[in-house]
């Protein structure tokens, strides 16, 4: 059993992320569920509501994503948004208009706060978002009709008797003035404590964790990144000694990476086995420049050392730090696709004899750093950026040596260094160095060069789901470059990457 809970049921919409995101940030937990999810999969003791996303689809299109009309015999209070409300109209007898074109952007509603439960308290004129095609027209009997706009009928709509509303426009965007205090108004009618926090997360997922392990031994990759951290000392706290940490340094690293962990964790009595399996590792990707191979042979690599070293401790779980965007990303949770195939959630052998828990699985990054420091993680190492699985393989397109490793990893170090002396690291979500296998022409001193183009990615990000590229000042790019021009030997050239997430990604393979 989870937390009180909102299941989000996902339509595709581009917003759904961030439903989840604003509940939480209101003290309740929500979770996303796939369109075609049944109601006996989301009921519960602990499901408060339901929300119906918005989608891309047309409601009126024969096979558009359908709705379980049992989810609304749950006995909860169901919130339709955009693609939600038109579902509920049309199943329920409403009337839908087929729009000719897309009404998107801001747009001016007026409600009725006297007479409804969702505005109550707000006021009559209100700016919201718009991002749809179809419309209500006529609200199903039953429904009183609480906001419209000069375009739209029935921009809002409810059934009072039976806590079932709708409406057409996204509180879940900024754009909407009133959206967070109308989500407010929908948790109130839930009966929601609003309580969710690290602290009630950490009582709760330590219950969790000693009844899913019992009396068994659990082995955990600590990599010194802030998911592993905070997924060791949960798990420590939950079965102390029961737990061993294994440390994999597979040659990929950041520049004097174990040596840096080792003092991160030294005041915490974690068990921890320091592997070296560098060789291994790097021997595997000789000759292997395909990202999609890279990145298979050290998730399988990974998971024999893991499986060796669980052997040596008979480990009965092996723990992973995956977050809630991993999640998304890996398994195509509510329809999104696969983005990375080298997160922990994805492609794991057949052969793995180890059962998983994953202590971090429901939390955003954020709160996976909040959780940290209740834990006494220290503040240096909880504010740490992401380091991907692969480590710097999926920084390293083209072939891997041991040669453009050293040369990577010595630009990484000067990057961060200036970054952090500067101010700018915290200012960042990510940043880091890339080693792109091209080699240009370059001129210094007296001497022609042929050597490697480095890039700089540097992105700012709420949830890394979306990401856009950092505006680092003109100066400190030019201090950066000019320090790994001369002081890494190898490089003769640096760019800045200024692209986004989406088109890109934020790593480069």
């Amino acid at each position: 059993m989870h937390h009180e809970r909102i299941a989000i049921i996902d339509y595709g919409s581009q917003y759904t992320r961030l439903i989840t995101r604003r509940l939480r940030e209101l003290g309740a937990f929500g979770l996303v569920y796939n369109s075609g999810t049944s109601a006996a999969e989301i009921a519960g003791a602990d499901l408060k509501g339901v929300i119906l996303s918005g989608g891309p689809n047309s409601v009126l299109e024969p096979g558009a994503p359908e709705l379980d009309m049992a989810i609304l015999d749950l006995g909860v209070p169901i919130l339709g948004i955009c693609y939600g409300q038109q579902i509920l109209a049309r199943n329920l007898g409403g009337q839908l208009h087929r729009a000719t074109s897309r009404e998107y952007g801001k747009a001016e509603i007026t409600a009725s706060p006297e007479t409804s439960l969702l505005f109550e308290g707000l006021p009559h004129a209100q700016q919201v978002w718009m991002s749809h095609g179809d419309h209500v027209e006529v609200a199903p009997e039953g429904f009183a009709v609480t906001a419209k706009t000069p375009g739209v009928p029935v921009a809002a709509m409810e059934n009072a008797a039976r806590r079932i509303y709708g409406i057409q426009f996204h509180p879940e965007v900024t754009h909407s003035a009133q959206g967070t205090p109308l989500l407010l108004n929908f948790l109130k009618s839930c009966g929601m404590a609003l309580d969710w926090n690290a602290g009630n997360f950490i009582e709760e997922k330590v219950r969790a964790i000693r009844q899913q392990v019992g009396d068994g031994t659990v082995v955990l990759g600590l990599s010194g990144g802030v998911d592993s951290s905070v997924a060791a000392l949960l798990l420590h706290k939950a079965i102390g000694k029961r737990l061993t940490c294994v440390f994999v340094d597979h040659g990929l690293m950041r520049k004097d990476e174990m040596t840096q962990v080792q003092a991160y964790f030294a005041p915490f009595e974690l068990n921890v086995r320091w592997i070296d399996a560098s060789d291994e590792f790097l021997g595997a990707l000789q000759d292997v420049t395909d990202p999609e191979r890279k990145r298979k042979i050290i998730g399988g690599k990974f998971i024999e050392v893991f499986e060796r070293e669980a052997g040596a401790v008979r480990a009965d779980f092996l723990g992973q730090g995956t977050t809630y965007p991993d999640v998304i990303e890996s398994s195509g949770i509510g329809g999104a696709i696969l983005v990375k195939s080298h997160h922990n959630v994805g492609g794991l052998p057949e052969r793995m004899k180890l059962k998983l828990v994953e202590p971090l699985r429901e939390l955003f990054k954020d709160e996976v750093r909040a959780t940290g420091l209740a834990l006494g993680l220290p503040e240096e190492m909880n504010q740490r950026h992401p380091f991907p699985g692969p480590g710097l393989a999926v920084r390293l397109p083209g072939a891997i040596t041991r040669e453009r490793v050293a040369i990577l990893q010595n630009a990484d170090a000067i990057f961060l260094q200036e970054l952090r002396e500067s101010g700018w690291y915290a200012k960042t979500s990510q940043a880091f160095a890339v080693l792109l296998p091209v080699q240009t022409v370059g001129i210094m001193g007296d001497e022609r060069t042929y050597e490697a183009i480095c890039a700089l990615r540097a992105v700012t990000s709420e949830d890394f789901m979306t990401a856009d590229w950092a505006r680092l000042p003109h100066d400190l790019l030019e201090k950066i470059a000019q320090r790994i021009v001369n002081e890494v030997k190898g490089i003769n050239r640096v760019v800045f990457d200024i692209t986004s997430k989406p088109p890109a990604t934020i790593e480069y393979e």
